[in-house]
């Protein structure tokens, strides 16, 4: 069962954030298809005998990495989306698998240099009503999305909906090596959400094929104390 709230303190933080206005959209597929994407190292966790992959679009603000002088502001706001699966090392250490992540700011391509797959692009979250509309186009013009939700009532969260939507380290390849990034940030506050339209290629651009099924989709307004760790190199 993964934890509802965070697995672990984050103690020396290397950046501090809130993410708001979040949309995770999750689709199932077949394991051995997700697995294909995967590292060696890594086993696809599965719920339900299904493989998920999650686009979760959001808004990145007050973030301040570490070393920003006190009095200095935070970066400006911008937004994210993540094309993400969830995976196992082999001692049993779940956490999250970038297949792809969009965002606005060219500040966090540096998290490149631990094998993020971060790619700049023109993003934009707007909220009108009762709706919340995301969008995106990645540098190239390729690959892009356009989502539109509906965010309902507060919800009592589910044993799936903690699976699909609470994971606190994110595993990324780099020289040959797992590295691993802690993440703590106070347990997502969940809604159910309806979609009015989703177009997007980013599934298609990862490698992927259909899915086996319509999308379980959740919005959350989101968390105001994330704490990420330094990435490491994870232990063998």
């Amino acid at each position: 069962m993964v934890a509802y709230g965070a697995e672990q303190r984050v103690r020396v933080a290397a950046v501090r954030a809130r993410w708001l206005r979040q949309t995770f959209v999750h689709w199932p597929f077949r394991p051995q298809t997700v697995q294909a994407l995967l590292p060696p190292e890594l086993a696809v966790d599965v719920y339900e005998g299904a493989a998920w992959v999650g686009l979760t679009p959001f808004v990145m603000a007050d973030v301040r990495p570490v070393g920003l002088p006190a009095g200095v502001p935070a970066l400006p706001s911008f937004a994210e989306t993540n094309l993400r699966t969830y995976v196992r090392r082999a001692d049993g250490r779940d956490g999250i698998w970038f297949l792809s992540i969009d965002v606005a700011s060219p500040v966090m391509l540096a998290a490149r240099a631990v094998g993020a797959p971060y790619h700049l692009g023109s993003l934009r979250v707007a909220r009108a009503g009762d709706t919340v509309s995301y969008a995106g186009r990645r540098v190239g013009g390729r690959v892009s999305y356009r989502l539109r939700v509906r965010p309902g009532e507060p919800l009592r969260p589910t044993e799936r909906d903690v699976w699909l939507t609470s994971r606190w380290r994110a595993y990324t390849r780099r020289l040959g090596r797992i590295w691993e990034t802690p993440v703590e940030h106070e347990p997502w506050p969940l809604a159910d959400a309806a979609v009015d339209g989703l177009e997007q290629t980013l599934t298609c651009a990862a490698g992927l094929p259909a899915p086996l099924g319509e999308p379980v989709v959740h919005f959350s307004p989101g968390v105001k104390h994330v704490r990420l760790g330094a990435s490491r190199p994870a232990s063998a």
